[in-house]
């Protein structure tokens, strides 16, 4: 546990750093607006569109392993559903536990696979984006319509449905596998373009991550954290475990499905939250506590994971 804990040291200090960064004032909270901005429609896009775009796919490996992925992703699901429907948390309080429980900070998951794996491990991991990021999305937004439903809903969900189509790490996703598909080798400029925004993605991304941490949000309700909690810590990368071990994935392919079910609930969970009439103090907790304990739980969930191999 500790040579995997030293590994990605490195990736949790950035968040540190970055935390530290804007807490003393030493950059202001409009640099961190425009940042991340930046990362979203610029950085991010370029590394999965250059990713995507190069990298050899077994068909038989794609297959496997999005039945591991959305799988596992199935079950949380589940779980979901079911504490909304059988627990006495307000539609708002659901949809938070829902959102902590199934959304996935891809910027860390990626930082974390490129650390442990290098560029084949990154490669994996933007396979594993490619499939989470379009089913989670839909999935959270069509169930959140359902939770928190009132007459204003129906236009909201309609507009978040458009800017879905106009989401560009989805876009870049498509756009990468288009490319892969349509032509041998890397196209001069665009990939060249691409490639060198792709390196300085992950360090920026993850000192962003950090800035955002709010460690005074974190005094909501136990309850209700505890379980988003339980799915996005203990029932995801249990399930997704279990479902690789039957299906058979190798070591790495395994590690690289249990960061992406392991690593903290997305930033842009409290953006929805508000957007959606969801519990967003709630969700704000959520995100922060998770962002720490992650800290442990992912050394902790991987060495425990590679004492199967």
């Amino acid at each position: 546990m500790f040579s995997i804990a030293l590994l990605i040291a490195p990736i949790f200090s950035l968040l540190i750093v970055g935390n530290l960064l804007r807490r003393h004032g030493v950059l202001t909270m409009e640099f961190w607006r425009l940042n991340d901005r930046l990362v979203y429609w610029v950085l991010m896009p370029s590394l999965l569109f250059y990713k995507t775009s190069t990298a050899e796919y077994d068909p038989e490996l794609v297959g496997t392993f999005a039945t591991v992925i959305l799988g596992s992703f199935l079950c949380v699901l589940c779980y979901g559903i079911l504490i909304w429907r059988m627990s006495f948390f307000s539609g708002a309080v659901s949809s938070s536990i829902l959102q902590g429980s199934l959304r996935h900070n891809t910027f860390v998951a990626l930082a974390l696979t490129e650390r442990l794996y290098g560029a084949e491990g990154l490669a994996l991991g933007t396979l594993a984006s490619a499939m989470l990021i379009p089913t989670t999305n839909f999935s959270v937004v069509s169930l959140m319509v359902v939770m928190t439903s009132n007459n204003k809903d129906q236009n909201i969900f309609m507009a978040i449905t458009r800017d879905l189509a106009r989401n560009p790490l989805l876009l870049a996703v498509l756009a990468g596998f288009a490319c892969n598909f349509m032509f041998d080798g890397e196209l001069p400029v665009l990939h060249d373009v691409t490639r060198i925004l792709g390196q300085g993605t992950l360090p920026i991304t993850l000192l962003s991550v950090g800035a955002s941490i709010r460690i005074k949000q974190m005094a909501a309700d136990w309850k209700p954290m505890s379980f988003a909690i339980i799915g996005r810590m203990i029932l995801f990368p249990l399930a997704t475990f279990i479902i690789a071990q039957y299906m058979g994935l190798t070591e790495m392919q395994t590690m690289i499905a249990l960061i992406f079910a392991s690593v903290a609930t997305a930033s842009a969970s409290f953006t929805l939250a508000n957007q959606m009439n969801g519990d967003a103090p709630l969700m704000a907790a959520i995100i922060t506590f998770q962002t720490c304990l992650t800290f442990v739980t992912i050394p902790i969930t991987l060495t425990l994971a590679a004492l199967a191999f």
